[in-house]
C-alpha cells in the first residue's frame, strides 16, 4: 500500500481515525483494554539489586524510600514513575491465607512505604505467584468474606499438584469452584485498599522453564486479571512466556516477559552482554504482539552504572537503544542513588525515550546478519531506525530507504547526539560501528511514497482477523536430495546403447523417473511446538557455540525427558558433547532403551549426532529421550528424514550433461541437492 506523503498521507491518517483503523475500541485484535497501559511503563525494579547485593535489604522500607527519592530527583521528570518491589516483601499470611507485609522489613507498617512513594508522585508495585499457599492449605484456612462457606482446601485442585517453578510454595487452584475466584478477589481487593498500582505475576506457565501443560497457570492469569482490573492495577506476567499462547497473554495482561532473567547471577555484574544479545531473536518473534494495552517485556534495563552493569559503554547504549526501538517497559534495575553521569545521560535522553513511548515496536529488516537494522514506521512520514553491530568485529551498518518501504529522499537526525545529519537520497550509512555498538536515528521522508506492510505495528484490525491461519510463516530452508539411477533391472552388456535409448525413449525415461528416490531432510529446532518437554527445562538463547539456530533446551534433573512424534523413515538427535554432559536414554516407539553418552573431556563439540536411525516405515514414530546422568542434558535439534518415489504420470527427467557423459556416452548415477527457500 503506497500513499504520497504530505497532504495525501495526512488525509489517510484522518480517514483511518474516522473509520476506526487506528482505534482500540470494539472487537480489536489487541491486548487487554486497560487505559493505564496505552504506553510502556517506566520505573525501577528491586530484583537486579537483590541478586547483585544478596543482603536482603532491597525490599526494606529504608531502601525503597531511598530509591523513590532518587527517582524523584533524577528520573521522574523524564517519565519514570513505578517503584516495583520484587520477591521478599511479604512475611506470613493472615487468617484468610492472604499475604501480609514483613514486619521486619517494614517496622512502621507497609502503608507508610506505600504513602511515601505516592507522596513522591509515583506508583508502587509488588510481587505474586500463581497457586495457593501450601501452608494455607495445611492450616485449612477460611476464604475471606465467605463466612466459612469456602475454605482453602475446597479450592485446591485434586490430586494435589505443585504449581510454582521452584517446587516449594503453592498448590494448583481448582478454578471450576466459584470459591477460587472469591479467594483471588479477596487478595486483589486488599491490595486495592492498600493503594497498590502494579503486580508482577511470576512463574507463569506455559513458560518459566515449563513449556508444556504439566503446570498450566492460565486459570490463575484469567482470575487475577479480572480481580486486578476492577482495582485498576497493572498486571505484568513473568517469565519467558510461551509464544504459542500469546493471544491468551494479550487478552488478560498488560505485559509479559518474553525471555529469562537478564541478571548474570555470578556476581560479575548486574547483567552481561549475552543476556542482551539473546533478546534480538526473541523480539523478532514477538514484536507483532505488542501494542496499546499490552507490551513485550525485556526485563530490567541495567545501564546506569558502568562499575556495576557488567556491560561496556557501547553495550549500555545498545541496550537502551534496543529497549527503546522495541517499545518495551523502561525500568532500570540499578541502584538509582549511584547512577554515573553516562548512565544518567542514557536513561534521560528524551528523544530516545520518545521512541519507546510512541508505542510502535520496531522490527528487523533481516535477521540473517549480525549487522542489523530495526525500524518502526510512525505513520506520519517519519521512521524510528536503530542500527546494531551485534558481531565481534567492527563493521559498517547502513539502512536502505527501500527496506523501510520508502521511495524518495529523507533527512536523518541522530537521536543520541541531537544533531541533524543531512538529506540522503536512497540510503544512510551509520559508518563503522564497533562490536556491540549502535546508533539511533529519526528518518523523515521529504517526498515520494511510503509502503506499509499489513502487519505493521500501526495497523489495527476490527473484527475476526487472523494472520495466516493464526500461525506466522517464517522463511524456511531444507535440504532435498534426489538420486537418479539406471532403471534397468540388471546391468546391460551395452551401457552405451542403453544410455542412448534412455534419451530416445521418453516412456522409458518416465518409468525411470517414477522409481527415483526423493529424500527429504527437515531440521526440527529445539523450540518447535511439536516437542513435548517433561520436567523442568530451560532455554539458552543467542549462544555463541555454533548450535543450530544458536539456542538449546537443557535440564539438570535426572529423569526429565522430551518426546517428539514424527512421520518419516529416520531421525537423528543433535546435541552438545561436553564434560558437563552424561548419559541420554533413548527409546523409539516404546522399544528397547538405548543409552548414548554426551560426555567428552576435550573441547566443547556442538551439533553432534548422538543417535540416528534410518530405514523405518514411512509412518508415525515417537522418539523419547531421558536424562540419565551428568550435570546437564541438552537438545539442540532433530533431523527427520522421509524417502518417497518421485515422478509419476506427469513426471519426466531429461538427462543433461550433469548425468550423461558425452565422452563415453554412458549413463551415470547423479545426486542433485536443492536448497529450497521461501514460506514453507
Amino acid at each position: 500500500m503506497g500513499k504520497r506523503l504530505g497532504m495525501s498521507l495526512l488525509v489517510f491518517i484522518i480517514a483511518a481515525a474516522q473509520f476506526g483503523f487506528t482505534g482500540t475500541k470494539g472487537n480489536v485484535a489487541l491486548a487487554a483494554e486497560k487505559s493505564m497501559a496505552q504506553k510502556p511503563y517506566m520505573g525501577w525494579s528491586s530484583y537486579s539489586m537483590q541478586v547483585y547485593d544478596g543482603e536482603g535489604n532491597w525490599t526494606s522500607a529504608e531502601s525503597v524510600k531511598k530509591q523513590s527519592d532518587a527517582m524523584h530527583e533524577k528520573l521522574q521528570a523524564h517519565g519514570y514513575e513505578y517503584i516495583n518491589i520484587d520477591a521478599g516483601w511479604n512475611g506470613d499470611m493472615d487468617e484468610y491465607g492472604r499475604p501480609i507485609p514483613s514486619e521486619i522489613l517494614y517496622p512502621n507498617g507497609f502503608q507508610e512505604v506505600i504513602d511515601y512513594v505516592h507522596n513522591n508522585g509515583q506508583k508502587i508495585g509488588i510481587y505474586l505467584i500463581p497457586g495457593v499457599s501450601i501452608d494455607a492449605y495445611n492450616r485449612n484456612l477460611e476464604v475471606y468474606g465467605t463466612g466459612g462457606e469456602c475454605r482453602i482446601p475446597d479450592i485446591t485442585a485434586k490430586p494435589l499438584t505443585i504449581m510454582d517453578y521452584w517446587n516449594s510454595y503453592t498448590y494448583k487452584i481448582d478454578f471450576t469452584n466459584p470459591c477460587a475466584q472469591k479467594y483471588v478477589d479477596s487478595i486483589a481487593d486488599m491490595l486495592g485498599e492498600w493503594g497498590i498500582d502494579f503486580v508482577k505475576f511470576d512463574s507463569v506457565t506455559p513458560g518459566s522453564g515449563i513449556d508444556n501443560l504439566s503446570r498450566d497457570a492460565r486459570g490463575d492469569v484469567a482470575a487475577w486479571s479480572k480481580a486486578l482490573d476492577r482495582n485498576n492495577i497493572w498486571f505484568e506476567l513473568s517469565w519467558a512466556l510461551d509464544h504459542n499462547y500469546v493471544e491468551f497473554w494479550k487478552k488478560y495482561a498488560n505485559g509479559w516477559r518474553i525471555d529469562w532473567d537478564v541478571e548474570s547471577y555470578d556476581g560479575s555484574g548486574l547483567t552481561a552482554w549475552p543476556s542482551i544479545s539473546r533478546l534480538f531473536p526473541k523480539a523478532a518473534l514477538w514484536w507483532r504482539d505488542a501494542g496499546p494495552g499490552g507490551w513485550n517485556d525485556f526485563d530490567s534495563l541495567n545501564v546506569g552504572n558502568g562499575s556495576m552493569d557488567g556491560l561496556t559503554k557501547d553495550e549500555r547504549k545498545t541496550a537502551m537503544t534496543f529497549w527503546s526501538i522495541s517499545s518495551v517497559p523502561l525500568y532500570t534495575g540499578n541502584d538509582m542513588t549511584r547512577l554515573d553521569s553516562y548512565g544518567l545521560e542514557l536513561l534521560t535522553n528524551d528523544e530516545v525515550i520518545a521512541v519507546n513511548q510512541a508505542g510502535r515496536p520496531g522490527h528487523p529488516v533481516s535477521m540473517d546478519t549480525q549487522q542489523q537494522v530495526w525500524f518502526a514506521n510512525n505513520g506520519d512520514g517519519t521512521y524510528s531506525v536503530a542500527l546494531f553491530n551485534l558481531g565481534s568485529r567492527a563493521a559498517e551498518v547502513k539502512v536502505k530507504w527501500s527496506d523501510l518501504g520508502l521511495e524518495g529522499p529523507a533527512s536523518v537526525r541522530d537521536l543520541w547526539s541531537h544533531s541533524e545529519l543531512g538529506t540522503f537520497e536512497k540510503e544512510f550509512s551509520g559508518g563503522i560501528l564497533e562490536p556491540h555498538a549502535s546508533r539511533m536515528l529519526k528518518v523523515t521522508a521529504l517526498s515520494g511514497t511510503s509502503a506499509v506492510n499489513n502487519d505493521d505495528t500501526g495497523m489495527r484490525y476490527s473484527g475476526d482477523w487472523k494472520r495466516n491461519g493464526g500461525k506466522e510463516l517464517l522463511e524456511g530452508k531444507q535440504d532435498l536430495s534426489i538420486t537418479i539411477k539406471d532403471s534397468s533391472a540388471a546391468a546391460s552388456s551395452n551401457p552405451q546403447e542403453d544410455a542412448l535409448n534412455s534419451v530416445a525413449d521418453p516412456a522409458a525415461n518416465a518409468a525411470s523417473a517414477s522409481r527415483t528416490t526423493v529424500t527429504d531432510v527437515v531440521y526440527i529446532n529445539d523450540n518447535d511446538s511439536g516437542i513435548k518437554y517433561n520436567g523442568t527445562w530451560q532455554v539458552s538463547s543467542s549462544r555463541e557455540h555454533a548450535d543450530y539456530n544458536n539456542d538449546v533446551h537443557y535440564t539438570e534433573n535426572n529423569g526429565d525427558s522430551f518426546e517428539y512424534t514424527f512421520t518419516g523413515t529416520g531421525i537423528e538427535l543433535l546435541t552438545e558433547k561436553h564434560e558437563s554432559q552424561g548419559d541420554m536414554i533413548v527409546t523409539l516407539d516404546d522399544g528397547a532403551a538405548q543409552t548414548v553418552n554426551a560426555y567428552t573431556s576435550g573441547p566443547r563439540e556442538v551439533q553432534q549426532s548422538l543417535y540416528s536411525v534410518s530405514g523405518l516405515t514411512n509412518s508415525p514414530h515417537t522418539l523419547k529421550v531421558s536424562k540419565g546422568s551428568g550435570n546437564y542434558m541438552l537438545l539442540d535439534a532433530l533431523k527427520v528424514t522421509t524417502e518417497s518415489p518421485a515422478g509419476g504420470q506427469n513426471s519426466s527427467i531429461t538427462p543433461t550433461s550433469a548425468g550423461f557423459d558425452k565422452a563415453t556416452e554412458q549413463q551415470k548415477d547423479v545426486t542433485v541437492t536443492l536448497n529450497l527457500h521461501g514460506n514453507t
